[in-house]
């Protein structure tokens, strides 16, 4: 009898116990029903385009409950990062909070807030760089309120396929990178050779993009490029090793502000000839980044084939004619010939900066 006394004492507690826990959790979820955040960050954009070199708002406002008193900037924090393409990264861009203002890195000097009304948030970056690419996000908080919104940047320009004079499938994703940094542009990202196979580029050899992946776009499906009865998209070779694993890369650029052009020479010249008659001319050999570019987004065209300053030697088609890429427009590559060979002209580029 004693037993059946204590089973029915200990059950008494446990009963009363969780019914209590069970009371405040109930009253919590109330109170967080009944008495949502004070604090909404919303972006009118999520997405906005620019170009390099050029200047854009990224924008971002915050609204407050109207029963909480109006303070402005002077209790609000204002925090700019930009997201890593795994997202598991934050970079410090800029944050602000009443007179204290700092920003970091690269975006020192070039970004700042808008700040048209009292809950302006938006954030101004000039002087747009390629790297500035990805997506940025806003956030806002004010005492133990926060929120936050997410905005996209997009740059205008153009992808480009690239691999080096000693061959295809020789970078491993350190040296795609630098190879990219190296012609005037950036290691593309995923979204940007998505975009570029929409807009037809067709290229069957696996490049480095920006998130360690290796991938490649498909217009055309054919045998030697994942079978000729498989669908056109981006074939994925997954994420690889990025030391020991070896590819092209695919490379971003945009505007450039500066002179691409092809230099009147009267006689053919070898690579260092190419190199020091751009420098007579007050310009340095051009870079082919700067030449997809001024194909792309200028329209150049031109018939002569060139050096280029990785030694290789090219000429961009954008009306195609006979013995001129008579079936596409594109930037042709004759390849990487012997440097003493004085076969060809030179393309320049004169910075305006």
């Amino acid at each position: 009898m004693k037993s059946l006394l204590f089973l029915v004492l200990i059950f008494f507690c446990w009963a009363k116990h969780h019914a209590a826990n069970f009371t405040l959790e109930h009253d919590r979820i109330i109170h967080v029903h009944e008495n949502g955040p004070h604090l909404l960050v919303k972006a009118e954009q999520t997405k906005v385009f620019s170009n390099r070199g050029g200047s854009v708002t990224l924008p971002c406002k915050f609204y407050r409950d109207n029963t909480l008193p109006v303070s402005g900037f002077h209790r609000v924090r204002v925090k700019w990062t930009k997201l890593t393409s795994d997202y598991l990264k934050e970079v410090d861009v800029y944050v602000e909070m009443g007179y204290h203002k700092k920003s970091y890195g690269n975006y020192q000097g070039r970004v700042f807030l808008k700040k048209s009304t009292e809950n302006d948030a938006s954030l101004v970056i000039s002087n747009l760089m390629l790297e500035d690419y990805g997506k940025y996000k806003c956030e806002v908080i004010e005492g133990l309120e926060d929120d936050s919104a997410v905005i996209t940047l997009d740059l205008d320009g153009i992808v480009f396929p690239y691999f080096p004079r000693l061959g295809r499938y020789n970078l491993n994703f350190y040296e795609a990178q630098q190879a990219c940094l190296d012609q005037d542009a950036v290691i593309a990202s995923f979204d940007q050779l998505y975009e570029a196979w929409r807009s037809g580029l067709d290229w069957c050899n696996a490049g480095w993009l920006s998130d360690g992946s290796a991938q490649y776009p498909i217009r055309n499906p054919r045998d030697p490029c994942g079978g000729k009865n498989t669908v056109p998209g981006i074939r994925n070779y997954g994420f690889s090793n990025k030391e020991q694993n070896r590819y092209d890369v695919f490379c971003f650029t945009s505007h450039f502000t500066g002179r691409f052009y092809y230099l009147i020479h009267l006689t053919k010249l070898t690579y260092d000839e190419a190199v020091q008659a751009c420098i007579n001319d007050g310009a340095q050999i051009a870079k082919v980044g700067q030449m997809f570019a001024a194909w792309k987004l200028l329209g150049y065209d031109r018939c002569d084939a060139g050096w280029l300053a990785d030694g290789s030697v090219r000429y961009p088609i954008s009306k195609p004619r006979k013995r001129c890429s008579p079936n596409e427009a594109a930037v042709r590559l004759v390849g990487f010939p012997d440097k003493k060979h004085k076969l060809y002209g030179v393309y320049c580029f004169r910075s305006y900066q």
